[in-house]
């Protein structure tokens, strides 16, 4: 019997790079995180909100594009701009996710209107968009010096 796939797992440790400088590995892939240097980082990889950007630009594109191609629709290019603005609120701060996509080809005013509905529905803007809970822990602990 097939075992199911564990879910993927992303460590990230520090890097020595600055006071916030970070290593992140997601499977084969690494990369870097950081903090700008206005905020006494060294810039030496995106930000955290960086990353919740471009893992919902990323996932956006892919579902347009996954979408587009399914019904064969004359889509040639996505391209997704993001910002993150926090607004003061009655009860602390809201986040706002503002996302721009641009449409490249021979789309009926229709078909890029539902495209535009089909962003709403990809997996990372759902996440963003219901209350979500982060469960933590810590792992036991390790000997001065040990390595993570």
């Amino acid at each position: 019997m097939d075992q199911p796939t564990p879910p993927p797992q992303v460590v990230v440790r520090e890097s020595g790079a600055g006071p916030y400088g970070q290593v992140v590995a997601a499977g084969h892939h690494l990369t870097g995180a950081d903090e700008p240097e206005r905020v006494g980082g060294h810039d030496t990889g995106m930000s955290p909100y960086e990353y919740l950007l471009a893992a919902l630009g990323a996932c956006t594109s892919m579902t347009l594009r996954m979408y587009a191609d399914r019904h064969k629709w004359p889509l040639e290019h996505i391209a997704v701009s993001l910002r993150h603005v926090q607004e003061p609120g009655p009860d602390g701060a809201t986040d706002r996710f503002e996302r721009r996509i641009a449409l490249r080809g021979a789309l009926t005013e229709e078909q890029r209107q539902r495209l535009l509905e089909i962003a709403e529905k990809c997996p990372v803007s759902r996440t963003l968009q219901r209350l979500s809970r982060v469960v933590s822990e810590l792992a036991p602990a390790a000997p001065a010096g040990a390595g993570t």
